[in-house]
Order: C-alpha cells, then sequence, then structure tokens
C-alpha cells in the first residue's frame, strides 16, 4: 500500500484551500442629515427645520423644495433630538377604558382628527377598567414626556399627581378637581329613555347598572328619577352589570327569568344592550313584542339594519374634539380655570323599542 493511501485528505488550516469565508460585512450607510436635505433643497437648515415642525410661515415653493429633498435622500427627523430643543414631544397620550367598545373608538375618530390638525399625534392606551393598569398607562406616558393626556376611563388616584405635571383633559367622569373635563348629562340621557318607554305603555322598567363610574352612577340616578317621576318608584328595578356585551348577556337572563319579567331594559351602553338582546332571544321572548331595550351611545352597532337599536345618542366624534381643543387651550395657557363641558343627549328611536304586551 502507497505511503498516501488511508491518510485522509488535508483539513482547512492543515495544508488544505481553505473554503470561503462569510462575505464582510458592507459598511453602514450615514443617515442623511438635516444639513444634507438643505444642500439638496438650496436652502438654510433654519428652514428645513421650520418645514418639518409644520410652520406656516414657508413658502408653498419652499416648502414642497424641502419635503421632495427629504423623500429623495429618504430623510426622517430625530424626533427625540427636536423634542429636546423644543421642550416638547408632540405627543397626546389617550387612555381608554375599553379597545372593544365601539363608543370609544369613535371618540378617538374625533380626538385624533382634531389633534392632527394642530400638529399633534396621539398614542392610545387601554386601561381595562382596572384603576392599577390605568395608572401604569398614565406613569408610562409620562416617562414618554406626553405634552397633555386624555382619559376616557376610570380615573386613577396617581391622576391627581399627573395633572400637576401635564395638562389633562377627564372625559366621562365628573368628580375630579383642578383639571378640565368633557361629559355627556348622562341623567338626562337616562330620562329621554325612561320617558320614551312610559310613552309607549310600559311599567316595569329594569335597568341593568355599568361599572363602578360616575358615568354608571349618574345613569342610574337618571333612571331612579324618571321613574319616581312618572310614579313608578315601585316599579324600579337595577340589576348589577358591567359595561362589556357579556355583563350584558347575564344581567339580562336575571331579569328575564324572574316571574315578573320586565318588559323593558334601559341598558348603560349598547355593548350591554347587544348581550340582552342575545339573553331575549336564547329565552324565545320577542323584542320589542315581548320585552322592549334601549342602549346608550348610539354607536354603529346601534344602526347595524339587523340590530336597528334604540339608543341614547351622545356626539362621540364632537366630545373628541371638544377634548382636543380643551387639552390644546391647557397646552398653550396651564394656569387657565378647569373648565367642564356638559353635552347634550338625544334618543335615537328604532326597532328595538315597541308598545308593553298586554
Amino acid at each position: 500500500m502507497s505511503a498516501r493511501e488511508g491518510v485522509p485528505p488535508a483539513r482547512s488550516g492543515q495544508g488544505g484551500e481553505s473554503p470561503p469565508g462569510p462575505p464582510a460585512p458592507r459598511p453602514a450607510t450615514p443617515k442623511p442629515t438635516i444639513r444634507n436635505v438643505a444642500e439638496r433643497a438650496g436652502v438654510s437648515k433654519s428652514l428645513v427645520s421650520l418645514v418639518m415642525r409644520g410652520s406656516p410661515h414657508v413658502s408653498e415653493r419652499r416648502r414642497q423644495a424641502v419635503l421632495k429633498a427629504a423623500r429623495e435622500l429618504g430623510y426622517r427627523p430625530n424626533a427625540v433630538a427636536r423634542s429636546l430643543v423644543e421642550g416638547r414631544t408632540r405627543l397626546i397620550g389617550a387612555i381608554v377604558a375599553d379597545l372593544h367598545n365601539p363608543f370609544f373608538a369613535e371618540f378617538l375618530d374625533g380626538l385624533q382628527e382634531s389633534l392632527h390638525g394642530e400638529g399633534l399625534r396621539m398614542l392610545v392606551g387601554s386601561g381595562r377598567w382596572d384603576p392599577l393598569f390605568e395608572a401604569e398607562a398614565v406613569e408610562a406616558f409620562l416617562e414618554m414626556r406626553v405634552d397633555g393626556l386624555v382619559l376616557l376611563s376610570v380615573v386613577p388616584d396617581s391622576l391627581r399627581e399627573a395633572a400637576a405635571s401635564v395638562p389633562v383633559v377627564v372625559v366621562g367622569e365628573r368628580d375630579v378637581a383642578g383639571v378640565d373635563i368633557v361629559v355627556d348629562d348622562d341623567e338626562l340621557g337616562a330620562s329621554l329613555a325612561v320617558d320614551h318607554l312610559v310613552r309607549l305603555g310600559h311599567r316595569r322598567i329594569a335597568h341593568i347598572e355599568g361599572a363602578p363610574s360616575t358615568t354608571a352612577r349618574y345613569r342610574r340616578a337618571g333612571y331612579e328619577n324618571a321613574m319616581r317621576k312618572h310614579d313608578l318608584a315601585d316599579q324600579i328595578v337595577v340589576e348589577t352589570g358591567d359595561f362589556t356585551e357579556e355583563g350584558g348577556y347575564r344581567a339580562a337572563r336575571s331579569l328575564l327569568s324572574r316571574p315578573d319579567r320586565p318588559t323593558a331594559i334601559f341598558a348603560p351602553n349598547d355593548l350591554v344592550a347587544t348581550g340582552a338582546l342575545s339573553a331575549a332571544d336564547e329565552l324565545g321572548l320577542g323584542v320589542p313584542a315581548d320585552v322592549s331595550i334601549v342602549g346608550y351611545d348610539n354607536t354603529h352597532l346601534a344602526a347595524i339594519r339587523h340590530i336597528s337599536l334604540t339608543s341614547v345618542d351622545q356626539p362621540r366624534r364632537d366630545m373628541g374634539r371638544i377634548a382636543a381643543e380643551m387639552l390644546c387651550a391647557r397646552i398653550e395657557d396651564p394656569s387657565r380655570e378647569a373648565r367642564q363641558n356638559l353635552v347634550v343627549p338625544h334618543l335615537v328611536v328604532r326597532s328595538t323599542t315597541g308598545p308593553a304586551p298586554s
């Protein structure tokens, strides 16, 4: 046998040819700067800065030249650096109680539309009807140095402390001192619902109470006061619930399983009302032949043809716009006196209410 036989081939580094290694990393392309944009557009750095801040004090010709140069270079302004220079982030934190409730989504539409017109961007968080989550969301937004907060949710204890350092608008809750407030006239809205049902001949009108909040408290008070006004104090029935569809289903099942079941139910919002509709259907009851149901908020759910829910309308998008206006005014003048803006609801009658059964 030759001396070469049985000898394994040489390994890399032992006389054999080394396999090709991985390709060398490409050098990082430097990010375009404001100076690059200014040079390409043929303007000064300060003018580029004005354009990026959305300043109205720039001619349209120069604005377009700067924006075109920025697009060609792939330039994006450094928001962190800009916030350090300006002392503000142009970010607004909005905290809602439930992202599944269409009322909050429609409110946020109005809020964002108005904030965008003021050159502000909106960040959204959910408190999930839990004061602990609310407090954590508030703290997270404060750490991000937002220019203001809009709270459409349960008010955490930490809000007073937050309001001392950043403008705050609270929506839907009244019992908060030292902040601007946008609130629906919940007592009037509940009264409109009861008045409508009484006109239809109903006497056994029950109410499903929402999750603990001033909104739920005022809607319950409006219901009870309206019942007394119509000499129906002995017919007042309040079933504990929350603001969810599942909560509405459970509460309505309980109410409609009673021997003296109500002929009408006033729900604290449209989600609860849809849960009540499901409970009535499951029990073989016709709506409105056997039971009439009224919701609150008049969200897009209420207008869906096969639901066609009678509901108390509160102007969601208008409330969002009002909240934005109040917040911007507070940012401009932090020392201004706190205000409360009360919006007026009205009833929208659809197919879920009808004459009381004989």
